[in-house]
């Protein structure tokens, strides 16, 4: 299939290194459709609170950018974003039908070139990676100088962490292979992988199964928040 192209130029990876989901062929191969149904369906409303979410954000952000882990792109499409990258074949032709310069991405594999990109979105990937740390300093070397890192995270002690840790030990069909990580365990992620964390968005503060308004993202970290996004920038090194 064609890739199409964007509003912007992008340089087209060889591969990815590090990038390396857990299980990549199920289940966001074998339940592909069901996972991108979820966004017209139950999870409407979640998903048009987060894109606001993002959106408070994006005037502030250098371009192009990336989204790693880009699904089906959906959140791609909603947000501008023209290059993504994903290790599940079925849901990289989704997003290229969404208009995503999408790319197939998997394994042990080479990188996009050094700077590369403005900004790295990492949006509900970090907790199915298996080696989230190797993935964001992969994120860092391919970023710009001044470029932004931008996470978007159910944390482990919110109540939606805590909704989806129950469906995980249920053997859940996708959050089964999900691992949470609390706010403080993402922040040392992020400084172990060479980035400072900056501001904080806070959204989806109505309960798990309960969401039946929009809200206004908060800026700040709360415990309570659903749905957290840290953006962060890539610290300097000193020769």
């Amino acid at each position: 299939m064609k890739i199409p192209s964007t509003s912007y130029s992008y340089r087209t990876p060889r591969r990815i290194r590090g990038i390396k989901i857990k299980n990549p062929g199920s289940p966001f191969n074998d339940l592909s459709v069901e996972y991108d149904a979820w966004f017209d369906k139950e999870g409407r409303l979640v998903y048009f609170i987060e894109v606001q979410a993002f959106k408070s954000l994006l005037q502030t952000l250098p371009k192009p950018w990336l989204e790693i882990g880009v699904g089906s792109g959906r959140f791609a499409q909603a947000l501008g974003i023209g290059t993504g990258v994903d290790p599940s074949i079925k849901l990289v032709k989704m997003a290229r039908r969404r208009g995503i310069a999408a790319f197939a991405g998997q394994g042990e594999q080479e990188p996009f070139d050094e700077e590369s990109f403005g900004t790295a979105f990492l949006i509900v990937t970090l907790c199915f990676l298996d080696s989230p740390l190797e993935v964001l300093k992969e994120a860092k070397r391919i970023l710009m100088p001044g470029g932004k890192l931008v996470l978007g995270l159910v944390l482990k002690e919110s109540p939606w962490g805590q909704f989806y840790q129950a469906k995980k030990a249920e053997g859940h069909r996708f959050y089964k292979f999900a691992t949470f990580y609390s706010f403080g365990e993402v922040v040392r992620i992020i400084e172990q992988a060479g980035f400072s964390t900056g501001k904080i968005i806070s959204t989806l503060f109505q309960s798990p199964e309960r969401v039946h308004h929009t809200e206004e993202p908060r800026e700040g970290y709360f415990p309570d928040a659903g749905f957290t996004i840290i953006m962060a920038s890539p610290v300097e090194s000193r020769g």
